[in-house]
């Protein structure tokens, strides 16, 4: 690897070892073997480098979630089945990627002193639904369409809930089977009320 693929390397391994705020430029410079000014160099400043790096590792996390939801999920299961199996497999990621998801949500935090970070994370925004959409549909991908979105925000939402409550304590994280039950309810008592008041 060169200079620039060590200092991202180096980046992501302080990410998960020290999170966002603890890190520093030396940190960073320290893993990658390489002297502070390569960050300069490469990135122009430590903030830079840690944001694409964030979102490398972010990439990454994508990559191992599809791996781990494919062989969790059986070829013929039933849609509420591939949706418990699919959760369960994204689950099981959160103990090689706890540090990403605690760096991620540190940086959150400080969103509103970092407008590179704020950009790049909105900008993937999309894209991020309609994977999730994909993914728990069995699909490669999907069409970018409202439909697909509001499905794909959805995902995203239960998500990021499921990534806090696992940081926090994880064995009290939700299974993929608790969240079939909390759907069912949750839809026969909006959507039973709502057909309920239309009528016949």
């Amino acid at each position: 690897m060169g200079n620039r693929e060590d200092l991202l390397a180096g980046a992501k391994r302080c990410l998960f070892e020290k999170g966002y705020g603890r890190t520093t430029a030396r940190d960073i410079a320290s893993a990658a073997g390489v002297s502070l000014a390569a960050i300069g160099y490469h990135f122009g400043s430590k903030e830079a480098l840690l944001n694409s790096a964030m979102l490398e590792a972010v990439g990454e996390w994508g990559e191992a979630v599809e791996t781990a939801v494919a062989s969790a999920v059986d070829s013929s299961a039933s849609p509420e089945e591939r949706f418990v199996e699919t959760w369960d497999g994204v689950r099981k990621t959160f103990v090689e990627y706890r540090g990403l998801w605690s760096a991620q949500y540190e940086a959150i935090a400080q969103i509103d002193h970092a407008p590179e970070l704020k950009e790049a994370l909105g900008g993937v925004q999309r894209m991020a639904r309609l994977g999730l959409a994909a993914m728990f549909q069995g699909l490669k991908e999907v069409p970018d369409t409202e439909d697909e979105l509001a499905l794909g925000t959805f995902y995203q939402a239960l998500l990021a809930g499921l990534a806090v409550q696992w940081l926090v304590a994880p064995e009290q994280a939700p299974s993929g089977r608790d969240f079939l039950r909390g759907l069912e309810l949750a839809s026969g008592r909006v959507l039973g009320a709502a057909r309920a008041e239309v009528g016949p």
